[in-house]
């Protein structure tokens, strides 16, 4: 796996968002979900997980799209409507940026895959942790811990 350099930036298509992370990221995913396939129209959506803190956008205004009033809201550029970042109601300490919005994605390797009970059957992918589903809440913490070691 590479290594993100900091600071680094991002946009959305068109370029009317744009985004800055400052912190090293906590964790990398993909996500198998059918939610997420069609919102990427691909096969899984790739994410990486950035402490609130390192993490700001510097153009332009996002709006929420894909679910509403759920507790996930998803942003998007009102632009272009590409899917920028995640954040969860009431988990505020970090957000799910889309990896492939980053000015630079070559260093990103998804760490760890959710949702592969619904994963496209020809789909195989380097992650190091799987889950039919998520993991579970307790997990989190030592799947961060081995991530940032490595990294």
């Amino acid at each position: 796996m590479g290594t993100l350099e900091l600071p680094c930036e991002g946009s959305c298509r068109c370029g009317q968002v744009r985004l800055k992370i400052t912190a090293k990221p906590l964790l990398t995913m993909a996500c198998h979900c059918t939610g997420c396939q069609r919102m990427t129209s691909g096969p899984y959506s790739l994410s990486v997980a950035i402490p609130s803190e390192g993490f700001e956008v510097t153009e332009g205004e996002p709006v929420i799209g894909g679910l509403h009033g759920d507790a996930i809201h998803h942003y998007f550029c009102p632009h272009c409507m590409s899917w920028l970042f995640t954040r969860l109601e009431g988990v505020d300490w970090f957000v799910n940026v889309r990896a492939t919005m980053l000015d630079d994605v070559s260093w990103f390797t998804p760490f760890m895959e959710t949702w592969t009970s619904e994963k496209l059957p020809w789909v195989t992918i380097p992650a190091k942790h799987s889950y039919t589903a998520l993991p579970a809440m307790d997990e989190y913490e030592g799947l961060i811990k081995e991530y940032m070691a490595g990294n």
